[in-house]
């Protein structure tokens, strides 16, 4: 204390309190500096006492990790940083760095503790700084300490995407850690413990955390059609380099390094179960139902229980992403059904809307909803973006490489987009099958490829001895670097240690200069009493007067002295001016008086004067004309002299400018001889580079003729060969159209021939609907066996019975008959081989395009029937067993029909209005 001197016991009775003046007695005994002293808190981190002989440190770390007391953490910034660096801290030196990085991590370790996340974030950001200053490893255990402090930062602040990432760090950690440990390569105590526990631990949090990442972002940014603010992936990039990864994490990324560690094994069978259902199983009716167990185990743990609510906003986003591949529209009552969850984890109707909201505006989820009916519809636009078509790929989602959810088929927009791909892969393989010179043009560019390759084998195995080369001169250059390197680094250290010795010096200099100026101070201030005393004294007035205390001088006003001196030089200038104008009135009657007299005197004053100016002027003009006359007489001889010299001169000047001029004639030729055979050379170097020049030029335009001929070429095998690929295929289209001709040829004539047929048979059975039945003779009785009623049988025997009467004997003999020709049948109707498909225009029946037009172009004549002809035709029919065809053989009838003979017909067919034309029945009439 400042205020007291000595040493005594303060009020609480449990400590001491110093003077000044016992800290410098202490510091002279011991033969100190400074003390410095801790665990007292200080409002502005340090504070100096006695002259700066104390300083008292707040020791955070220690006094708030003592007591508790989180309110007494401190953040040291600029601000509180000291003017001048009163000891040098070198960071190279690995005891020092090592001690820095003890204390962050004491920080760290009390500010997580006391739940203080800005300072222990900071703490952070200090320990990966100091981390990679440092050029030795850190050890395991300081790591997995470190990473393990990230996840709950991150978790605090809501980062799941790097609270996920931290722990799949420190996992890895363990694994190296248990690694080391087990092959004997590290020491238990420079390792974390990592038992099976611990791992299996490890491992589900690294699962869980990975599940818990949303899918869409529940952050305020500004939709998902603008992009992250720079400062965003600023702050991106920041925790990435805190987690010492290469790129930024993603959820899909997650997955796959976990996948790739065979995490699933590890983990406790809920969080396998619960990665199954949303990862990888597709139910969107029973995914809330199946995960509400997990989700009770999961709540039942104290620190898995932070993870329940971001593992809501993922269930219901794969809900909404599965109910969308299977409906289009749903009531959102069956939503709410469908997403219920256990007791203390229930959501509210307006939770579901706010998500789907929130989906909407991050571009995740394309859902409309009409709030009048409760029905939600999902959009399934073919032109929406890649953003609406695969969902969690935006600014707002985790997802960044797609969205694993399991599709059950392509959405629209997807075929789509891929429409373009899929024409161009199969004319692509159109073009492998079906072009020769396609693939001839891919099998020459791939020997070319190789021919290139092989030719320049050689040249690449020499540029790669060479690069070996270059390679290793580049590494004896960075060793020589190197070297110079540390060097420079131990020349470096040897200025910072003489630099650090001679602050040293210089701090103990300014401190001996300190007790230099404090003792000359001291004696200054004596000096500055004793002066004071003895101007009080000056002023020959008594101290009573003044009512001042000699021996106390110190409280003594400097003004009061001052103020009474000028008072008493006032005094005494008064009495000084008094006596002066005392003075000057009685001199100025003494001068009066001696000037009368001096004007008597004035005038031979003046005439005694001017006497002695001429004799001066004279004396000075007779002295100038003797100086004058003596250098006249001085110069004339030193011409004389110099004119004896003029001679010589004369010739020399000649000699000189003889032999300088024949210099300068020998240089002028030499510089003209030069300068000829500059202008020669120059001369020549300007022929030979026209004559360059103009090589290259023709070798360039022989280059470019050769390109334009090889061009016309080329383009003329083009030419000729779509001029035979164009007559190629006006060859085939002629064929075709031959074809074409020829089978609309042949069904006309077959349709003829059908509609002669079909007169024919029309007219026979009106001729038979007019005669009556007669029973033939030769026919079975009633009680008989009766006929087959088969296709083509029967009816001549009517007709033979129709006709017996008219004039026809039963005992006549037969007649011959004349058995219509076979008529040749399609393809179609052989008894063997596959049947052929009736194609328009290959021949066959004509299709009813052909029958219209062939009705119309006959006129539609009524009563119309097709021309008479002399024989029947008949149709042969297929038999059921697939044989030939069978005609009206003499097979097909009993012995009276092979007795009876058919009568000539005696009814003409009545012509149509057009030959071989059809006219379907019901219009034969109009």
């Amino acid at each position: 204390d400042k205020d007291i001197t000595g040493w005594s016991e303060n009020d609480r009775g449990v400590s001491f309190t110093f003077g000044p003046d016992v800290v410098s007695r202490f510091l002279q005994k011991h033969d100190m500096d400074l003390i410095c002293r801790a665990h007292q808190v200080v409002e502005d981190g340090y504070e100096f006492f006695s002259k700066r002989q104390l300083v008292t440190l707040f020791s955070a770390p220690n006094y708030c990790g003592e007591f508790d007391n989180a309110g007494a953490m401190m953040s040291v910034d600029e601000s509180l940083l000291c003017s001048f660096q009163m000891h040098a801290i070198n960071l190279s030196d690995p005891d020092t760095l090592q001690r820095h990085l003890e204390t962050r991590f004491q920080q760290l370790n009390v500010a997580v503790e006391l739940e203080l996340w800005q300072e222990a974030f900071r703490s952070v950001e200090d320990i990966h700084t100091l981390l990679n200053l440092s050029k030795r490893p850190p050890k395991n255990i300081m790591m997995a300490n470190y990473y393990e402090k990230l996840t709950r930062i991150f978790l605090v602040g809501e980062n799941y995407l790097f609270h996920a990432a931290a722990w799949s760090r420190y996992y890895t950690l363990l694994r190296q850690s248990a690694a080391l440990v087990a092959s004997g390569q590290g020491k238990k105590a420079d390792n974390p413990p990592a038992t099976d526990a611990d791992l299996q631990k490890a491992a589900s949090f690294v699962l869980l955390s990975a599940l818990a990442i949303p899918v869409i972002s529940t952050t305020r940014s500004r939709g998902a059609m603008v992009d992250f603010d720079e400062s965003k992936k600023n702050k991106n990039a920041r925790l990435t380099h805190l987690l010492g990864m290469a790129q930024a994490p993603t959820r899909a990324a997650l997955f796959r390094d976990a996948l790739a560690k065979s995490l699933l094994k590890r983990a406790r069978p809920e969080i396998r179960d619960l990665y199954n259902i949303l990862e990888v199983d597709f139910h969107p009716l029973s995914i809330c139902q199946k995960i509400s167990p997990i989700l009770t185990k999961i709540g039942d743990d104290a620190e898995m229980e932070k993870y329940v609510l971001p593992l809501q906003q993922v269930i219901l986003t794969r809900l909404f992403q599965q109910l969308s591949q299977v409906y289009e529209t749903v009531d959102l009552s069956f939503v709410e059904q469908l997403a219920k969850f256990p007791e203390p984890f229930q959501v509210t109707r307006g939770t579901i809307e706010k998500f789907i909201m929130n989906g909407n505006k991050k571009g995740d989820l394309a859902i409309r909803m009409d709030h009048a009916t409760g029905v939600l519809s999902f959009d399934n636009d073919v032109f929406s973006s890649a953003k609406a078509a695969h969902s969690a790929s935006g600014a707002g989602s985790a997802e960044a490489d797609g969205s694993s959810v399991q599709r059950l088929q392509s959405t629209p927009s997807e075929i789509v987009r891929s429409q373009l791909t899929r024409l161009a892969k199969s004319l692509y393989t159109t073009c492998f099958y079906i072009d020769p010179e396609f693939n001839k043009s891919r099998v020459d560019a791939r020997e070319a490829a190789l021919a290139r390759a092989k030719a320049g084998a050689e040249k690449e195995h020499r540029e790669l001895l060479a690069r070996k080369e270059v390679i290793q001169k580049r590494k004896e250059e960075a060793s020589e670097i190197q070297a110079r390197k540390e060097r420079e680094n131990a020349r470096q250290k040897r200025l910072r240690e003489q630099i650090l010795q001679e602050q040293e010096d210089k701090r103990l200099a300014a401190e001996q200069k300190e007790r230099e100026e404090r003792r000359l101070k001291a004696e200054r201030d004596r000096v500055r009493k004793d002066e004071l005393k003895k101007q009080i004294a000056d002023l020959k007035i008594s101290p009573k007067d003044m009512d001042l205390d000699l021996e106390d001088l110190d409280n003594l006003d400097p003004n009061t002295i001052r103020a009474m001196k000028v008072a008493q030089l006032e005094r005494e200038k008064n009495d000084v001016s008094e006596k002066l104008r005392i003075v000057w009135k009685r001199v100025d009657h003494l001068e009066r008086a001696f000037r009368k007299e001096e004007v008597k005197k004035l005038g031979a004053d003046y005439e005694e004067q001017i006497q002695r100016d001429r004799a001066a002027y004279e004396k000075t003009k007779a002295q100038t004309l003797k100086d004058a006359e003596i250098k006249h007489k001085e110069s004339v001889e030193l011409k004389h002299r110099l004119t004896r010299l003029m001679p010589h001169f004369e010739s020399f000047r000649e000699n000189l400018h003889s032999r300088r001029g024949e210099e300068f004639e020998k240089r002028r030729r030499d510089a003209e001889r030069e300068l000829e055979k500059q202008i020669a050379t120059r001369k020549k170097e300007y022929r030979d580079r026209k004559l360059r020049e103009k090589r290259e030029r023709e070798e360039k335009e022989r280059a470019l003729r050769e390109a334009e001929e090889r061009a016309a070429k080329e383009k003329e095998e083009q030419e000729a060969r779509a001029e035979a690929k164009r007559a190629e295929m006006q060859r085939l289209k002629e064929q075709r159209d031959q074809e074409r001709q020829e089978s609309l040829e042949k069904a006309a004539m077959q349709a003829r021939r059908e509609e002669e047929a079909l007169a024919r048979r029309k007219a026979e059975k009106e001729k038979e609907r007019a005669l009556p039945p007669v029973r033939s003779a030769a026919e079975p009785s009633s009680e008989g066996r009766r006929p087959l009623n088969l296709p083509g049988a029967g009816k001549w025997r009517e007709k033979e019975a129709a006709r017996g009467p008219a004039g026809a004997s039963d005992n006549a003999p037969p007649a011959p008959r004349q058995a219509a020709p076979m008529e040749r049948t399609d393809s179609s109707d052989r008894a063997g081989g596959p049947p052929r498909l009736s194609l328009a225009g290959s021949g066959g029946k004509p299709s009813w395009r052909e029958r219209e037009a062939a009705r119309a172009a006959g006129g539609g004549a009524e009563n119309s029937a097709p021309p008479q002809r002399a024989e029947r035709l008949e149709r042969p029919e297929r038999s059921a067993s697939g044989g030939a065809p069978m005609g009206r053989t003499a097979s097909n009838r009993d012995d009276q029909g092979r007795n009876a003979s058919p009568a000539p017909a005696t009814e003409q067919l009545k012509a149509s209005g057009a030959p071989g034309k059809w006219v379907p029945r019901h219009l034969r009439k109009e």
